[in-house]
């Protein structure tokens, strides 16, 4: 069976071109999420934004996703952080390059309630050997006010 890599700009990007301008485009694209990464996917999160180097994704509040504090779960959101992080490093990946993370952290600031936006913008280094690359996806709650602050760690290299 032959290897279909999703991890890259010349795959991502132009599904996203051709998906993009609808409400319908959106979630086609972000329901692919679950066939590339089952456990994201299932976090039911919708790409909203993608460009090189910046993602915008939005998660609805929605019980499964919800602890016994009725807020959304503090693993549901660290996900969201490294979903968002994830398609913003990937979007901006050539063919010759790879990403895998290796680091997460996150920081709560309150509870999470409603629909809930994630927003990751990043600039790639230039990449010519193994590179550890850090950056951050902030959760923001219906009020705009920030509620989680999640740190990803990438391993970026080369492909030989």
């Amino acid at each position: 069976m032959r290897s279909f890599r999703i991890d890259s700009l010349n795959v991502i990007l132009p599904l996203w071109g051709k998906l993009s301008f609808s409400r319908l485009g959106r979630w086609i694209f972000s329901y692919c999420i679950r066939f590339v990464n089952p456990y994201t996917g299932a976090l039911g999160a919708q790409i909203q934004v993608l460009q090189p180097g910046y993602a915008e994704v939005t998660l609805d509040d929605k019980r499964r996703n919800r602890n016994h504090l009725n807020s959304v779960h503090a693993i549901a959101l660290s996900n969201l952080g490294e979903l968002t992080s994830g398609i913003a490093v990937l979007s901006s990946l050539d063919d010759k390059t790879r990403g895998i993370v290796t680091e997460i952290s996150a920081k709560f600031m309150k509870k999470a309630r409603g629909r809930l936006r994630a927003v990751c913008r990043c600039e790639l280094p230039d990449i010519e050997c193994d590179t550890e690359f850090k950056v951050f996806a902030e959760i923001f709650d219906a009020k705009d006010e920030i509620v989680s602050r999640v740190d990803v760690t990438w391993q970026l290299g080369v492909l030989r």
